[in-house]
């Protein structure tokens, strides 16, 4: 048994809010690498970012997270079903899914049961995909290197050991799919220094390293990168390179 690690549910207001969303980009692909669109599983799903993506392309969605607070919050949308569930069992009947993907989600699965469920509620050729992205790249060599101390040293020893699969673009995960082509895809925002904290503060390695140390890393950070970034209000173009693990199940 792998027990569901639970990051989230104490800041799901503050994820709906400041997290980055996906390109279009991302959706055309896993939709085009679909044998129809009639049922996609967003497994993971956190507040809906990609689900009610999908439900552009898709007939319907089942979106699922182990976090009911995620699920509360999650953004509404007539074509998506949420629901609280683990990755590992999701409610769906057998051989229902043209899609099955996990967006910024597999590194917290029990990876072999998830593809077993995977397996279990694909359609012959369904499309499986894993996603995820890293670090924030802000394009100014000095910007990028306050970030990544932040990241890799300040709160280094508080990031859950699952984070690091994230930062290495899920290489080490196992993916028993054949292979599809992806082309580069990356999420950008275009936000001043306030908006780019607020997401930061979304870490889990900001809250756990809050709770140890008994006070706010963050804080420290935004006052090392102010003099960096310019008038807070100057809003800087922000790119998270996407990790797209895309094949065919069966």
């Amino acid at each position: 048994m792998h027990p569901f690690k639970d990051h989230f549910s104490g800041h799901a207001g503050d994820y709906r809010a400041f997290r980055p969303s996906y390109p279009e980009g991302l959706a055309d692909l896993l939709a085009g690498a679909s044998p129809a669109t009639e049922l996609a599983w967003d497994a993971g799903c956190g507040n809906g970012q990609l689900s009610t993506m999908l439900a552009g392309r898709f007939a319907a969605v089942h979106a699922t997270d182990a976090s009911a607070e995620q699920i509360a919050r999650a953004e509404p949308h007539p074509r998506v079903r949420y629901a609280a569930a683990s990755a590992e069992d999701s409610g769906l009947p057998d051989g229902c899914c043209d899609l099955v993907v996990a967006a910024q989600a597999a590194h917290w699965f029990d990876l072999a049961r998830f593809y077993a469920e995977v397996r279990r509620v694909a359609r012959p050729g369904a499309a499986a995909a894993l996603v995820c992205y890293g670090l924030q790249q802000l394009g100014e060599p000095a910007l990028d290197a306050a970030v990544e101390r932040f990241h890799n040293g300040t709160i280094g020893p508080y990031w859950p050991a699952d984070r690091w699969k994230v930062v290495d673009g899920y290489r080490g995960l196992d993916f028993p799919f054949p292979a599809l082509p992806v082309p580069p895809l990356a999420m950008e925002a275009v936000w001043p220094l306030p908006r780019l904290l607020g997401y930061m503060s979304t870490w889990s390695g900001v809250k756990a390293a809050t709770e140890a140390l008994g006070r706010n890393p963050l804080e420290a950070f935004a006052a090392e990168i102010a003099p960096l970034w310019g008038a807070p209000e100057r809003e800087r173009t922000i790119r998270w390179p996407l990790t797209v693990r895309l094949g065919r199940v069966g």
